[in-house]
């Protein structure tokens, strides 16, 4: 996670050091394991499925990686970028972990994401002399992430950094590019995190949370960090986070599309379909609160006057992954997941039982979307968004788990769901 800054190192007597190096106290390294391995929504799955990693069978090649939740997707940022979750606490000792393998599977989750804006958010408590891998093997991941993988990354979030990653970071700055240094932000704790991403939409593992709780009851008084800040209660005309029925319930015309949804779509079906990586980027992050705020105070937003593609692309993936329950709702969740199950004969017969289900402020909205989307990817040559860069998109936004965070293994299925969707659209909503 923190290879880049980690350029060559060769066998120097810093290298030397540097290997010595003390990851964490006796005291932190005694921490108790997490409440629970695995996520409710993920044990919940298939019976068809091993409980270690229900979305992977036994026998495949990523198995004894997956089932660690060492990586995991955690939906979009506040910028509306992806982001991508490593917990150095779940990495098991050296011998029961293959190292190459967990480099592959990082290179798998990334491969997913790289071609948009993304963030990486790494919980490095939990690294101890036992887990941590060999400055060789960071050596050989640095050179395995070339500039496909940087080019992209917006931040790199380092939660609790340690002496051990203040130092690498001081001793081979002269060596990391200017423009990648600046990416790269230490957080001291969990509350600061909340101005970058939900940390509810985090799975933290238990013993981070134990961690960040430890040091914050370290502290004088004086020198307390802000807590995360409590949730505001909801406006009358509260838009994002509310469930879709109520927001029918409130249009004057009943309509079972939410103003968001009607809005920024018809927006981007008239000035975003041409363009290039259009729900790739990210936005200003101040102009996406404003935007909610406007939408929650009930007033209307007129997006051809901003004329910005990106920031209606971003409002949009944010009001579908802020709904109290995604679009294809929780009840689905198991079914989509093993959909892959299903024959490719009755595949279409399935996802339209499926989708008919949904209640009808779901369906009606999923439609719009589906609809919408098959005209984005009709213009794949000139916006480069086929069907399967769409899913990869919005996959995460139309599903997760009661927890919100997902694995690799859980979002393949969710993304190979959707992609199908959206080949097979004209034949499912007739």
């Amino acid at each position: 996670m923190s290879s880049d800054l980690l350029v060559d190192l060769g066998e120097d007597p810093a290298t030397a050091q540097l290997g010595q190096l003390k990851l964490t106290t006796i005291e932190d390294q005694q921490w108790p394991a997490d409440e629970s391995a695995l996520s409710k929504s993920e044990t919940d799955v298939s019976q068809d499925f091993n409980a270690g990693s229900p979305h992977l069978p036994w026998d495949h090649p990523y198995y004894d990686i997956a089932r660690h939740q060492i990586i995991e997707v955690a939906g979009d940022d506040n910028f509306g970028r992806k982001v991508i979750v490593f917990n150095a606490c779940r990495m098991p000792p050296h011998h029961q972990l293959d190292h190459h393998k967990l480099l592959m599977y990082l290179k798998g989750t990334l491969d997913q994401y790289v071609e948009s804006d993304y963030t990486l958010i790494y919980f490095h408590h939990g690294l101890t002399s036992e887990n941590k891998p060999s400055l060789s093997w960071l050596r050989d991941a640095y050179r395995e992430f070339d500039r496909k993988y940087k080019k992209n990354i917006k931040a790199l979030y380092i939660v609790h950094p340690t002496m051990f990653i203040k130092t690498l970071l001081i001793l081979f700055k002269p060596l990391i590019s200017f423009k990648f240094g600046r990416k790269i932000n230490y957080v001291s704790y969990l509350s600061e995190l909340e101005a970058v991403v939900k940390c509810d939409q985090l799975m933290i593992p238990a013993r981070v949370r134990e961690y960040d709780n430890k040091l914050r009851a370290s502290l004088k008084p004086s020198a307390q960090p802000p807590t995360s800040p409590p949730r505001s209660p909801p406006l009358p005309n509260q838009v994002f986070g509310v469930p879709l029925a109520v927001l029918r319930q409130r249009d004057p015309d009943g309509d079972p599309v939410p103003v968001v949804m009607r809005d920024t779509i018809s927006f981007l079906s008239e000035q975003g379909l041409e363009m290039e990586g259009i729900f790739r980027r990210s936005a200003n992050v101040t102009l996406v609160k404003e935007v909610q705020l406007r939408y929650n105070s009930g007033e209307t937003v007129g997006f051809r006057e901003m004329e910005d593609v990106h920031l209606a692309a971003v409002i949009l993936k944010t009001f579908l992954r802020e709904l109290p329950e995604p679009l294809l709702t929780y009840q689905l969740y198991n079914d989509i997941v093993n959909f892959a199950s299903v024959s490719s004969d009755n595949q279409v017969e399935v996802m339209k039982a499926l989708v008919e289900s949904l209640p009808e402020e779901n369906l009606a909205s999923l439609r719009y979307l589906i609809t919408f989307l098959a005209q984005v990817s009709a213009n794949s040559e000139v916006n480069k968004m086929t069907n399967s860069n769409l899913a990869v998109v919005f996959g995460p936004n139309l599903l997760w788990g009661r927890d919100n965070a997902m694995s690799l293994s859980a979002i393949g299925p969710i993304n190979n769901f959707t992609r199908t969707l959206l080949d097979q659209q004209h034949l499912v909503f007739t």
